[in-house]
């Protein structure tokens, strides 16, 4: 099979989805695997730069509370503030989606400073709550900033690949026999029909792409037990799915079948002796752009790793800070242009806003690495050397 050949992506969300009561998604794990990987790598890095390893516990409780609460606020402010204003409440629905990792890098360099300049003891099976100014011996702002760094990249890795399972902020179609064509969204509206059982969404390897960069694929729909014969069968398949396939927005993302053309279908018995309909039609293969972050980010994520292990305590202060906004915006600029905008009024726009929202902090980035001998400390007890 060609390595840049089309796949179809029809991953469950949810990782138990035959269990009614449990209902745990992929991005969620994902999501937390993050701050767990995450938080087991500062203990390292902590205890291999002599800091107290006490100390990440309080970091990580900000780190959490920043990212969630940071992402959730960027996303308002940046992307549908009106619609937030008519329903304040909403604000509260993470569940529902919206999140803008623009929000959660402002919310967590908020967050850091706070935990550099404030002692926190958090314990809720006492009722106990102190909050003090007292500054952390050897952790400057910019040499926490450099550490957690390192973990927010590996943590950016994995809730991307949330979104891939998710199937969520994907990429422009490419036209071509390359990409990735989402259907979850065609199993999931198509299976909510009464009649039908199962739906499958798969290649269709003895056609070929056509002229307009739309790829082959077969929409396989078994019927239930009541569906007993092809006539009825066929009716659901010219007027219910039909319609679907045409009007259903969430569907006509993902695949191509004129309104005028009658369906290229054909209705036979499987094994277990229900009635199916094997749906030639068109879908359209998407750049995977989740998965594009993904892997850059986890090379990052190495990358930073690396350089850390190298040199530890002789890294020049705001170095892989530096590094970090630079390439993680930079790169985040270029994958904008094969994204779908989040929000319609982007539309309108030049440069989205993920992109405008980028653009300052590569700048920071670079400034912040043309004057790192201006960023030391002068003193090099403050560094904790």
């Amino acid at each position: 099979m060609n390595f840049l050949s089309y796949i179809i992506w029809t991953p469950n969300p949810e990782i138990f989805p035959n269990i009614d009561w449990l209902n745990v998604r992929w991005y969620g794990l994902l999501f937390a695997l993050g701050f767990i990987i995450s938080q087991q790598i500062m203990y390292k890095i902590y205890k291999a730069e002599g800091k107290p390893e006490k100390d990440v516990d309080s970091l990580t409780l900000w780190m959490i509370i920043a990212t969630i609460v940071g992402a959730r606020l960027g996303h308002v402010i940046f992307y549908e503030p009106m619609r937030y204003l008519k329903d304040p409440v909403s604000i509260l629905k993470t569940w529902e989606g919206g999140l803008a990792s623009h929000g959660a890098a402002i919310g967590i360099l908020v967050a850091i400073y706070m935990y550099v300049n404030y002692y926190v003891d958090i314990n809720p099976f006492k009722w106990r709550f102190i909050w003090r100014k007292k500054k952390r011996p050897g952790q400057s702002y910019l040499w926490v900033v450099d550490r957690i760094v390192i973990v927010v990249a590996l943590t950016g890795a994995l809730i991307r690949m949330g979104n891939m399972m998710n199937s969520e902020i994907i990429g422009i179609p490419t036209r071509s026999n390359y990409g990735v064509v989402f259907a979850r969204d065609v199993v999931d509206r198509l299976e909510y029909i009464v009649q039908i059982d199962k739906v499958e969404v798969k290649k269709d390897k003895e056609r070929v792409i056509d002229k307009n960069g739309y790829v082959p694929i077969k929409i396989i729909v078994e019927f239930s037990d009541g569906i007993k014969t092809k006539d009825i069968a066929i009716q659901i398949v010219k007027v219910n799915i039909k319609n679907i396939l045409n009007n259903n927005e969430y569907i006509t993302m993902h695949i191509y079948e004129p309104t005028a053309n009658q369906l290229d279908y054909k209705i036979e018995r499987n094994s277990n002796g229900h009635i199916v309909a094997i749906i030639e039609t068109r879908g359209i293969a998407r750049h995977p752009a989740q998965l594009y972050e993904s892997i850059s980010t986890f090379l990052l994520f190495l990358f930073l790793l690396y350089l850390w292990n190298k040199r530890k305590q002789h890294i020049p202060e705001g170095l892989l800070f530096g590094i970090f906004l630079v390439v993680l915006f930079t790169l985040r600029f270029l994958y904008e242009f094969v994204k779908e905008n989040q929000v319609d009024f982007e539309n309108t726009m030049a440069l989205n806003m993920g992109q405008i929202l980028s653009i300052p902090m590569v700048l920071a980035g670079i400034w912040i690495l043309l004057n790192l001998k201006k960023l030391q400390p002068k003193d090099k007890g403050e560094k904790g050397e």
